[in-house]
C-alpha cells in the first residue's frame, strides 16, 4: 500500500471478510449459548451483520470500486479462539455463556476500532457518505457490546459464582 486510498481500501476488505466471517460464526453462538438474553443478542447481530455487510457493499461502490475481500487475519485469530472456548467448556452453561461474551465482545471491539478508523479517513477524503454509513456499523456495534456488558452485569454471579 503506496497511497491513502490503496490503504482504506485494503481495510475495507479486511472488513467486508470479517463480516463475512462473523456471519458464518453467529448461527454456532446461537447454538453454543445458554442464556436467553444472550441467545437473543446473538439472533439480532445475524441480521445486524447482514446490514452491515450491504452497507461495505454501498461503500465500495460510493468510492467506484468492487466489492472485494482480503484474509483478515485478526478476525480469523478471534473466531479460532471463540472456536477454541466452545469446544474447551464443559457444554452449555453459564461459564461457557460468560467466555462466549468475553469472545464476542473482542469481536465487537475490533470491528468498532476498524470502522471508527475507517469512518475517519473517508471523511478526511471528503468521502462524508460513506464514512456515516461505517458510524452506522460503529453505533450497532457498539450497541451490542451495552448489551452483552448489561447481560454481564445481570448474571455476574451466575457466571462467575460467589466472590
Amino acid at each position: 500500500m503506496k497511497t491513502g486510498n490503496e490503504l482504506v481500501l485494503h481495510f475495507l476488505k479486511d472488513m467486508y471478510y470479517a463480516e463475512k466471517a462473523v456471519l458464518k460464526l453467529f448461527p454456532e453462538l446461537v447454538a453454543a449459548a445458554q442464556n436467553d438474553s444472550l441467545k437473543k443478542v446473538f439472533e439480532a447481530h445475524i441480521e445486524t451483520t447482514k446490514t452491515q455487510l450491504k452497507r461495505l457493499e454501498s461503500v465500495f461502490k460510493s468510492l467506484g470500486r468492487p466489492v472485494e475481500a482480503v484474509t483478515c487475519e485478526a478476525i480469523v485469530g478471534l473466531i479460532q479462539e471463540t472456536d477454541d472456548v466452545i469446544k474447551s467448556t464443559a457444554g452449555p452453561g453459564a461459564i461457557r455463556d460468560a467466555a462466549l461474551i468475553a469472545c464476542v465482545k473482542a469481536i465487537e471491539h475490533y470491528e468498532i476500532a476498524r470502522y471508527s478508523t475507517l469512518a475517519m479517513w473517508l471523511q478526511f477524503m471528503g468521502q462524508t457518505e460513506a464514512a456515516d454509513l461505517l458510524r452506522q456499523s460503529i453505533k450497532e456495534d457498539s450497541d451490542t457490546d451495552n448489551q452483552l456488558s448489561d447481560i454481564i452485569s445481570k448474571q455476574m454471579v451466575q457466571f462467575l459464582g460467589k466472590a
